[in-house]
């Protein structure tokens, strides 16, 4: 069994005001501004235009040629292209209605084939490029 002592040995003191588990606070490395409420609504206001980047800038609609259903793609890279379905379109669309026919489950296949080729066609039309902005997974 590793024990460790010294600055690493957490039984005996808190983490700083209002940490103490027999005062009932709570604990976080993140500074909440409680004492600076225009600063704490920055900050609420900044997180939520990242959120609202992060989950849909770069999104670009494109039309199935088959079955025409409208869903939103976003391309991080050559072989990273992210989809996102919405409930009409997967319900309309050829491809998973046979899977579904068929017995299958459409959200277990992992793509409908004539969207990827609509995909291809939109890409080498230039109407969806790769996001030259989008995050990676390790910036934060």
């Amino acid at each position: 069994m590793l024990a460790l002592h010294g600055i690493h040995d957490d039984d005996d003191h808190s983490h700083g005001p209002g940490s103490d588990a027999d005062s009932g606070g709570t604990w976080s490395k993140a500074p909440n501004f409680a004492s600076d409420p225009d600063r704490a609504a920055a900050v609420r206001e900044a997180t939520l235009r990242d959120r609202e980047r992060y989950l849909n800038s770069g999104w670009v609609s494109v039309d199935c040629r088959f079955c025409h259903v409208s869903v939103g793609v976003k391309k991080f890279s050559p072989a990273h292209t992210a989809v996102q379905w919405n409930s009409d379109a997967s319900r309309r669309c050829a491809f998973f209605a046979e899977v579904r026919e068929s017995g299958g489950e459409p959200a277990r296949t992992p793509t409908c084939p004539r969207l990827a080729d609509s995909i291809k066609h939109a890409v080498a039309e230039g109407v969806l490029e790769e996001a030259s902005t989008a995050p990676s997974p390790g910036d934060g």
